[in-house]
């Protein structure tokens, strides 16, 4: 029995030493979880701090070079290169906002506006010129306001950014439509073009403004942009607003000229809203004006408000000192984005010119070509119903039966649509 006694008090006495051994151990556990999550700490901290520092010198970087090549290209306009310069120019149309349009570019889910998807099949054309200028033909008056088309325009806003992603640059503004909504909606027009990034001409909020030359730099040259409009629908200027749209005045547009020229301008583009609508052929007063800005200096020509599209022509135009230049026009580039159904209104292009500066600051016209496209609209679908179309490429989808899908009327049609755009642009 007293044996027993001794083997149970050194049975507890082993369990109690044990239980003191537990705790001992577990804390170096703790301790060693501890440790390992400190160091894992101090490398993520590490870690992280490194990434940071390398993507701030990368950021600054990047800035220094943008900085860089901006004040290279600023500065190479003030004095000879030792190398030919060439770019391309790209002009489109009228963009145009009817109600099936922005009806069409709702979404319904999120209540916005977006017309990108029209762009999508000729997008690239736009994104990869050196510069882009279109024409509007709307305003961007306010939602409230309401938006509507014809007589009187007023687009959502996402229009404009819209046009900024595609790639355009630069947007004359100075129309039969740039006072529907008066002299607020001509102002908050430009607002939201320069909201969008875009540089814009012809349409103006302050007198100082009205007196300023638009000029954009490409590659080192000095371009400077013109646009003047024949009217504006009957719609009164406001008295003490008459800096607020440039109306076609040879006198004004003469002194606009020689202050672009004083200013050290390598080329000027202007940009005229003027002609018939409707007719695909030039009018007296478009062939009388075009010869005046010709002979003061304009090296192109981009022609705007007939909704259809008229010829172009290559000149070499000889000024009053009797030295020559290229001299490029097309009277009229037709609709970009519309949802008219007037013949010759769904097509149109996308103009391109190679330019370039030599060494002895002469500018030659190189090459001019385009790209058919046409203003699509789906009637089967139910939603994104318009959308342009690059008219050589769907023709050759078609023709391989890559790509069948809008038909043979259409296909039909578009074959029509090309002959036709060739012999208006064409014609003698």
């Amino acid at each position: 029995m007293g044996k027993n006694r001794r083997n149970i008090r050194k049975l507890n006495h082993h369990m109690h030493d044990d239980t003191k051994k537990i705790p001992k151990t577990l804390l170096k556990i703790v301790l060693i979880l501890l440790i390992l999550f400190l160091i894992v700490m101090i490398f993520n901290i590490f870690h992280n701090w490194y990434t940071y520092h390398s993507i701030t010198e990368q950021y600054l970087a990047s800035l220094n070079s943008v900085e860089n090549t901006t004040t290279s290209e600023n500065s190479s306009t003030l004095e000879n290169t030792d190398t030919d310069t060439t770019f391309n120019l790209t002009a489109i149309g009228d963009i145009m906002c009817h109600n099936t349009q922005y009806i069409d570019a709702y979404n319904s889910d999120t209540g916005e506006y977006d017309f990108s998807y029209v762009f999508d099949d000729i997008a690239y054309y736009i994104k990869n010129s050196n510069i882009t200028i279109a024409n509007l033909e709307t305003t961007f008056a306010g939602k409230d306001k309401g938006y509507s088309n014809y007589p009187r325009f007023n687009t959502p806003d996402t229009l404009a950014y819209n046009l900024k992603k595609l790639g355009v640059d630069v947007i004359s503004t100075a129309g039969n439509h740039s006072l529907d909504y008066g002299f607020d909606g001509l102002s908050r027009t430009i607002d939201i073009l320069n909201s969008a990034d875009i540089s814009h001409v012809g349409t103006y909020k302050t007198q100082e403004e009205r007196n300023t030359i638009l000029f954009k730099y490409v590659k080192g040259i000095k371009i400077a942009f013109l646009n003047y409009a024949y009217g504006t629908n009957g719609i009164k200027i406001p008295g003490d607003k008459t800096f607020c749209i440039n109306l076609i005045d040879k006198d004004v547009i003469k002194s606009d000229i020689e202050s672009a020229k004083s200013q050290n301008a390598d080329i000027i583009v202007a940009s005229l809203h003027w002609g018939t609508e409707y007719s695909t052929i030039p009018n007296d007063s478009q062939n009388e004006l075009a010869d005046f800005l010709f002979q003061n200096g304009v090296n192109i020509i981009l022609g705007t408000h007939p909704h259809v599209l008229q010829k172009m022509e290559k000149r070499t135009v000889t000024l009053e000192d009797g030295s020559t230049q290229d001299g490029f026009i097309i009277y009229s580039l037709g609709n970009f984005i519309s949802d008219q159904n007037a013949a010759n209104t769904r097509s149109s292009i996308i103009l391109n010119l190679q330019i370039t500066k030599h060494t002895d600051n002469t500018i030659t016209i190189d090459a001019v070509d385009y790209i058919p496209i046409y203003m699509y609209k789906n009637s089967s679908a139910t939603t994104k119903k318009m959308k342009l179309l690059d008219i050589k490429k769907v023709i050759s989808l078609y023709e391989q039966s890559i790509d069948t899908s809008i038909g043979e009327s259409m296909y039909t049609t578009l074959q029509k649509e090309l002959n036709t755009i060739s012999k208006i642009l064409n014609a003698n």
